[in-house]
Parts: C-alpha cells; structure tokens; sequence
C-alpha cells in the first residue's frame, strides 16, 4: 500500500519509475505497472530484478525468464535515484541501505547507522537516555535466557508492575508484540516475541493517549505538527494500523498548553541523535494524570498508505503527496 501510494506520487514529468517488488523470501521482481501492485499480480511476473553493488554500473540488471528452450535475456536499466518503499526487517534497518551505498546510490531516507539503531528498540531507548527525555520504563532480554523462562520473569517481575508490552527488539508494523497482565502471559509474549528476534524488550505499560510527529529534512530537520491514535484494537497492533477501518487518526488534537511545542522540539532532538536523514515518524504518549510527554519509538521509513499520519501530518501543513515525495527525492539527489 505505501509502495502504490509513493509510486503514484512520483512525478511523471520528471522522473521515470522502474518498479522492483521484494518477495517475503527475498525474491526481487520486476514490475511493469503500478496497477500490479494493488492487486498483488505482481508476484508472478517472469522478469527478476538485480540492484547491482557494483558502483560503476549503478543500474539495475532485468532477467526476461527463458521459455522452454530458448535463453535468457538480460537488460540493464540505469539508476539515479531509489525510493525504498519497505518497511520493517530488511527494509528500514540498514542492511538495504548498505546496498545502496555500495552501488553509490543515492537513495531517500536514513542511512545505515540511523536505520540500524531506530530499527532496534533496544540500542534506541539506550541513545534517547542520553537526551533527558522520559521513555517507559523496559527490561531487556535474550532469546537464550529463555531456557530459564522462571528466572526471567522473576528478574522482569522485580523491575516492571502488571500489566507489560513485550516486543521484539527488530520488528516493524508491531509484529511478535503482546500485552501480559499475569506471569503465563509474560512468558506467551516472550515466546512469541523470540520467534522475531533474539533481543526482546519488555516495556511498562503506558496509560495515555498516542501522539505522533513527523520529522522531513537533511542536516536543517523540522518538525510537523501532531496527530494522535485512537486504536480500534487494545493496542495500535498490525491488523489495527492496516486493516481495521475502526482505528481512526486525528490531526492536531486538542492538547495541553505548551505540549505539541515539546513533542515538536522532542521529535527533532531524537531525529538528530539518530543521525537521522529525510522522513522520520517519532512516536510518543502524554501520559493520563501527570500529562508527561513519553517517548515511545522512531520509524525511519513509515507508513505511506493514504491513512497514514506520516503524509496526513504534511497534508495539514500544506504540503501534497506529490510535493512530499519531490521533496523527499530532492533531498536522496542532494545527499
């Protein structure tokens, strides 16, 4: 959905697309139209797709299947400029990224250091504590410390009060994330969390509304205003975020005096510290009763769906889809 979304974006005056489509075993397939996106034809196409690391072909290498008995052809298409439209493993956490800086591509978004640390839930808090801003109270744990699944709960137990979120320290679209109320639920998310990911965050649970801004910009960053979550599901989960037309998204909400000012300023501080580049979307809670600002995460490359708070946010600043993913490719040249 934020692949179709972006390419339909894409300014046909100035740019000609060449779309790649990324299997979820890691096939790459060349892709003749958009319309093939949204009706997930795309998956059976014959040509396959190579991003070639070496940096002084910068061009993407196509592969035209062989009918029986005849052989393949292969045709190179030159590269300027990629728009990784992925999210989560592979996508937003350094490894694609470190592609394109082999190939001597620019690309739009954060680059490996950034999209490694923003990726890992873990490595972020550690980074946001320098900063003075207040994150949830977590626990981290290993997949292998799980072989003493008792001990474990006991040790998260003695830092963290019922009810707790557990999430896989690498996981996009809140996949392996649960919520435990008891010590058999704990060790159910810590399982499930592990099939994910070997480094396992557990979180306290947060009562407050869910705040979001966005963050565009190269080295002179600025922040959007703010949109709040209001989840049809317990949590904002993945069935939540893309298939249940119930979660609703609210553009500048009412809030305390004083407070989108602080989300603004928060948003850009944990951006910088990243080192990140391009679009960032900085996740908080303002906490019911003490109405404290909480971070919670950074995605460095969010949702582009047409219900996303990321162009939603810039929407309401007067910025179009169009101009948004110009701008955002002005800055991929730029770097």
């Amino acid at each position: 959905m934020s692949a179709r979304t972006i390419a339909e974006a894409i300014d046909p005056a100035k740019y000609n697309v060449l779309l790649i489509g990324i299997t979820k075993d890691g096939r790459w397939l060349y892709v003749d139209q958009v319309s093939r996106i949204a009706d997930d034809s795309w998956y059976h196409s014959r040509k396959s797709a190579v991003l070639a690391p070496d940096a002084g072909l910068k061009s993407v290498l196509i592969f035209d299947s062989a009918e029986s008995g005849e052989s393949t052809t292969v045709s190179m298409v030159p590269v300027d400029v990629v728009f990784p439209a992925l999210h989560g493993l592979y996508g937003e956490d350094g490894t694609v990224q470190g592609l394109f800086e082999l190939a001597k591509l620019p690309y739009v978004g954060c680059g490996v250091l950034a999209s490694a640390l923003a990726m890992d839930k873990l490595y972020t808090k550690l980074i946001v504590s320098q900063l003075g801003i207040r994150q949830a109270e977590y626990a981290s744990v290993f997949r292998e410390e799980l072989k003493e699944p008792d001990s474990v709960a006991l040790r998260v137990e003695e830092k963290l009060s019922y009810p707790v979120f557990i999430k896989p320290s690498n996981a996009g679209s809140s996949r392996g994330v649960s919520r435990a109320e008891s010590r058999e639920e704990l060790l159910d998310g810590l399982a499930l969390a592990a099939e994910h990911d070997r480094k396992i965050l557990v979180e306290e649970a947060v009562c407050g509304r869910e705040l979001e801004c966005a963050v565009l910009g190269g080295r002179q960053p600025r922040a959007s205003g703010v949109g709040e979550i209001l989840a049809a599901a317990e949590f904002y989960d993945y069935d939540a975020k893309y298939n249940n037309e119930e979660s609703r998204t609210v553009i500048s909400p009412e809030l305390p005096e004083g407070k989108e000012d602080e989300i603004r300023n928060a948003a850009e501080r944990i951006f910088r510290a990243v080192d990140g580049f391009g679009l960032s979307r900085v996740d908080f809670f303002l906490e019911d009763g003490t109405n404290e600002v909480i971070f919670n995460e950074i995605n460095t490359l969010p949702g582009f769906t047409s219900i996303s708070m990321y162009p939603m946010l810039w929407e309401a600043q007067g910025i179009t889809k169009r101009e948004l993913v110009d701008t955002l490719l002005a800055l991929a040249l730029e770097r």
